[in-house]
């Protein structure tokens, strides 16, 4: 078992994403603050840090904090939508500070769509600069999707078109849109139903598992993933007994989590994995029950390859599980 640790270094922003979880606040950590938060996972026993935000490059020591972090051996990587990292000198510094992982935030690949979400325009040519970037440098870079009503019948689409251009990118997370954090959201324009997006995800499964691609998948009940459950992050956790803790910059400030269930419905109590999975989020708040079914295969398959999983790459946790919206909120939703 291995456990992350997240840092919100800077809760400001140089996009307005319409569905942000951890929207801008204008605060941001002191070095001292910072360096006392990487101390505290040295404590914790943690095996590794992840920065985010807000956008986590718009800290102005941020070269200093990922040299700091290294020389605890606490290795960090990054959560960033590629407005500054599609400069390769300012990705270059960062990588010569100790970076060696990044997670881009990717949501689609129509460039119209993408700018709406983003509400910025160019932003998807700033991540595939960042990425040809992530190329010449050699590090690892993992994507980040947030499903939502503007992007969910084309997930499929998106990961044959991230792979076709950039094929050294290995591995994808998809989280689906948590509707709690941010009251200036508009759940009628970005949020989706669990049937919106359920056959387009099922296609970006089966075709990143053909590529020999992996991925992990947040707030989708494990009916609504068939064969590929042990992809979910929270059923991941369920089963590893993993935990997190994240320095938040609002009034939750730091959180620890090592419960990861939701609610669940009538389906649930007859759903042979229900032991092992997290169950709608906020349901019949904003996702609806109705849309549940249970399922009827053996739990024990999904916990054996999970485990063997961990066996055969205990590295894992710390490469694999990275994933937020803006950054992960398990004061109301774990990852």
């Amino acid at each position: 078992m291995a456990n992350l640790g997240y840092i919100q270094i800077a809760r400001r922003c140089n996009q307005k994403c319409v569905f942000c979880s951890n929207p801008a606040n204008g605060l941001v950590l002191t070095f001292d603050q910072a360096v006392a938060y990487v101390d505290d996972f040295v404590a914790r026993g943690y095996h590794g840090i992840i920065l985010t935000g807000g956008e986590p490059t718009l800290f102005e020591p941020l070269e200093e904090l990922i040299h700091y972090a290294r020389e605890r051996g606490m290795p960090s990587r990054m959560i960033t939508n590629g407005q500054k990292t599609a400069r390769a000198d300012y990705l270059a510094r960062l990588v010569e500070a100790g970076l060696t992982h990044l997670h881009l935030s990717i949501h689609s690949w129509r460039e119209d769509v993408h700018d709406y979400l983003t509400q910025t325009p160019g932003s998807l040519k700033k991540q595939r600069m960042s990425l040809e970037n992530v190329e010449k440098l050699g590090i690892t870079a993992d994507v980040n999707c947030v499903i939502n009503k503007h992007n969910a019948d084309h997930l499929h689409e998106n990961v044959r078109w991230i792979v076709e251009h950039f094929p050294f990118v290995s591995h994808f997370v998809w989280n689906n849109l948590d509707p709690l954090l941010n009251q200036e959201m508009n759940l009628d324009d970005v949020l989706p139903k669990l049937r919106d997006f359920e056959v387009s995800l099922m296609k970006a499964m089966r075709w990143l598992d053909l590529q020999g691609r992996t991925f992990r998948v947040e707030r989708v009940p494990l009916c609504a993933m068939a064969e590929y459950a042990h992809c979910s992050t929270e059923t991941r956790k369920i089963v590893k007994q993993e935990e997190r803790t994240v320095h938040f910059l609002d009034q939750k400030q730091t959180v620890r989590q090592t419960e990861w269930r939701h609610d669940k419905g009538e389906a649930c109590k007859v759903c042979r994995f229900n032991p092992i999975c997290a169950g709608l989020y906020q349901m019949n708040v904003y996702y609806d029950e109705r849309e549940l079914s249970p399922v009827f295969l053996d739990p024990q398959e999904v916990i054996d390859r999970i485990r063997a999983d961990q066996a055969s790459n205990p590295d894992e946790p710390q490469r694999r599980l990275a994933a937020g919206q803006c950054g992960p909120d398990p004061g109301r939703e774990p990852a």
